[in-house]
């Protein structure tokens, strides 16, 4: 998935056993949404290699959910990158992670934590009896300074913007016009999933993200624009305190 991947599970909930079985799910993953390895489904399919009909059923499960995310974004959010071809990184990260945390829940684990490349689902506590404490980067600050923390329970935040992998999201309603007047969103939801599609539709539209997501029940967002101003909704602040 081109990124780092961290699992925590409570000390008296943890094996090895759990470890391997969730880090072999993200591998399986990474091996068919994989848009830098050639051999993956997802480039299959861009070079025509595979017939609708053909696509696995995760394939059309992520095809769905996007379709589903445009719809509600009113359209901003796109898996067609300005170059015509499938890019489904926007919604794949949070699914997998979804789909990691519902493997350890399976298996009664009841306090973990979850992260891929900065999106993260919590559950339950920490093995300090505590929500989950995650930090937000600052994006100016190549040390990875933290301009606010929050405390996640049963949570997903996820964050987007292009002080990591560079311009990556667009606004599709202006022939893919780069997003330059916010550098970073971070989104809180119900899941990671949800959190996910929110924060790639709302950083595709600039500035006016923060009123979209403001108005959404459910969702609390931190944003930080190129200027370095930060604004938030007004139930973040409820998540900075345990």
């Amino acid at each position: 998935m081109g990124t780092p991947i961290i699992i925590e599970i409570s000390k008296k909930e943890a094996s090895q056993k759990l470890f391997d079985e969730v880090f072999d799910y993200f591998k399986y993953v990474d091996e068919k949404f994989s848009t830098y390895k050639k051999t993956s489904e997802i480039m299959k399919i861009n070079r025509n290699e595979i017939k609708k009909e053909e696509w696995s059923h995760d394939m059309q499960e992520i095809f769905r959910l996007a379709d589903e995310a445009k719809k509600m974004s009113h359209g901003y959010f796109d898996i067609m990158t300005p170059e015509g071809i499938y890019d489904p990184s926007g919604i794949v990260k949070g699914w997998a992670i979804q789909n990691a945390s519902n493997i350890l829940k399976s298996h009664g684990v009841k306090n973990f934590y979850v992260e891929a490349g900065g999106d993260i689902q919590a559950y339950g506590k920490n093995d300090e009896n505590t929500p989950w404490f995650i930090g937000i980067q600052n994006p100016f600050n190549e040390k990875k300074e933290v301009v606010k923390s929050v405390y996640l329970s049963d949570n997903g935040i996820a964050t987007s913007g292009t002080y990591v992998r560079g311009q990556h999201i667009y606004n599709p309603h202006k022939k893919g016009e780069k997003i330059e007047d916010i550098v970073s969103l971070s989104v809180i939801g119900p899941n990671i999933l949800e959190a996910d599609k929110i924060a790639t539709s709302a950083f595709a539209m600039g500035k006016n993200g923060i009123y979209f997501i403001e108005e959404l029940k459910g969702y609390e967002a931190y944003m930080i624009d190129k200027d370095g101003i930060a604004t938030m909704t007004t139930g973040f602040n409820n998540f900075t305190k345990i």
